[in-house]
């Protein structure tokens, strides 16, 4: 089957994008309807919520991280096994980095770029008719991008869900539906976001209460009907190499940012992917011929990381022959020491020298460009990637190791070396997304 798609925006982070995506996507798959959701942009906390809601398996979609060839892959992907494609954007629809045209990372790239109509999510708190000049903005500033529809949120009352709507259904975009006011559809958060889907309390029961929301206050088939067929495309290689055959692979919660387009990738391309966890104090198999670390919350776990020595020896040992790297998460797993939230500092891997902090912290967010200095587990000597960087950890002693990459920011603007190597251990703060 080849889906029919539509992106869900807003003029802003906090309008209830989210809140609005899960609803929906709850609700339509309890009629039956086969849905994929896809993030636009580098969050990897949102698919994971996505997955829980629509039984299958969350993506992103990134158009400066990703090259074209493989947005359109990955998009057709969606497509084939579904009835319908949702994607929802960060941030603001058109908020993205400047420089390549169509390449900004913002979710207007890919309404643009896979010709989808957008239905916009729109915070109406503290305003009224006013929210239908946000409307006419939004709808005449790239005629590339079409505003097919808006949905409110945050509306006080019928009065004034009804002077907004009345004022927004004047520019023929029609008004599919208005939320109330309601602290209690919002999902916890922490400092990297939302708290992970895996560790949500009655995440199903959630989940049901947004499905009901949405059945209650937006016309499901209204929306449905706005969508437009998805483009297809061929398969597209990996995004980035397989590091090995057989790959083992970190995954708790702990360590559990890792892009689906990359494992899914690396298995297309052949590689059979090994999945334990440290948490659980398990070892990777040693038949396999590569690690993986992948980042995650380390620093809220460190004196279970600390105790597990069955999951340290045994990555020590697969050090000593085997390549291993770490990202994020995995990267500082990989370092001397973690020192927490509280200023208790936890021992770790030590087969790099740097040790970080998350008691220190300093905010480090925004797209990457990356070139490899030596051959490591991302690739051969001189690989140019793509990625993002989204921590608060900070280094606190940076070890004399050799660095892994020449680092950029999204704009080509130079950072300086960055990551480390020690023998076959690599790592890097940065989450590599695809190659150039």
């Amino acid at each position: 089957m080849t889906a029919r798609g539509l992106i869900i925006a807003a003029p802003r982070s906090g309008s209830g994008k989210t809140t609005v995506t899960l609803g929906v996507t709850s609700a339509v798959t309890l009629r039956g309807v086969t849905i994929r959701a896809v993030k636009s942009g580098p969050d990897y906390i949102d698919p994971a919520f996505h997955a829980a809601a629509t039984g299958k398996p969350g993506l992103n979609l990134d158009s400066f991280a990703m090259p074209p060839v493989l947005i359109d892959a990955l998009a057709g992907e969606a497509a084939r096994d579904s009835d319908l494609v949702i994607i929802e954007a960060s941030m603001g629809l058109f908020d993205g980095i400047s420089g390549e045209p169509g390449r900004s990372g913002a979710a207007a790239d890919l309404a643009a770029r896979l010709g989808l109509p957008v239905v916009l999510v729109l915070d109406i708190s503290g305003q009224s008719q006013s929210a239908a000049a946000v409307v006419r903005g939004f709808a005449t500033h790239d005629p590339a991008v079409r505003i097919a529809g808006v949905i409110l949120n945050r509306s006080a009352s019928e009065r004034h869900r009804a002077q907004a709507s009345e004022a927004i259904a004047a520019l023929g975009i029609p008004v599919l539906g208005s939320l109330p006011r309601d602290a209690t559809m919002s999902l916890p958060e922490r400092h990297l976001g939302l708290v992970q889907a895996q560790e949500h309390a009655a995440l199903d029961a959630h989940l049901a209460r947004l499905a009901a929301l949405a059945e209650a206050h937006i016309d499901l088939d209204a929306l449905m009907a706005l969508a437009t067929p998805m483009p297809e495309a061929p398969p597209a290689p990996a995004a980035l190499a397989p590091p090995g055959q057989r790959i083992a692979l970190a995954r708790d919660v702990a360590f559990s940012f890792v892009y689906g387009h990359v494992v899914e990738g690396w298995r297309r391309a052949g590689a059979e992917i090994v999945p334990f966890s440290p948490l659980a104090d398990e070892a990777p198999d040693t038949s396999c011929d590569a690690l993986w670390l992948p980042g995650g919350y380390p620093e809220l776990h460190g004196g279970r990381l600390a105790a597990a020595t069955h999951f340290l020896d045994g990555v020590r040992r697969f050090a000593q022959s085997k390549p291993v790297h770490g990202e994020c998460g995995g990267f500082m797993v990989l370092g001397q020491s973690i020192e927490d939230a509280e200023g208790v500092t936890h021992p770790m891997l030590g087969l790099l020298g740097h040790a970080t902090s998350f008691a220190r912290r300093r905010l480090n967010l925004g797209y990457r460009r990356a070139a490899t200095l030596q051959a490591s587990p991302l690739g051969p000597a001189g690989t140019r990637l793509r990625g993002h960087e989204f921590h608060y950890a900070s280094v606190i002693s940076s070890g004399d190791d050799a660095p892994l990459v020449a680092l950029s920011d999204g704009q080509g603007k130079e950072m300086g070396p960055a990551g480390a190597r020690r023998g076959r251990v690599s790592g890097t703060f940065f989450h590599a997304i695809a190659r150039e």
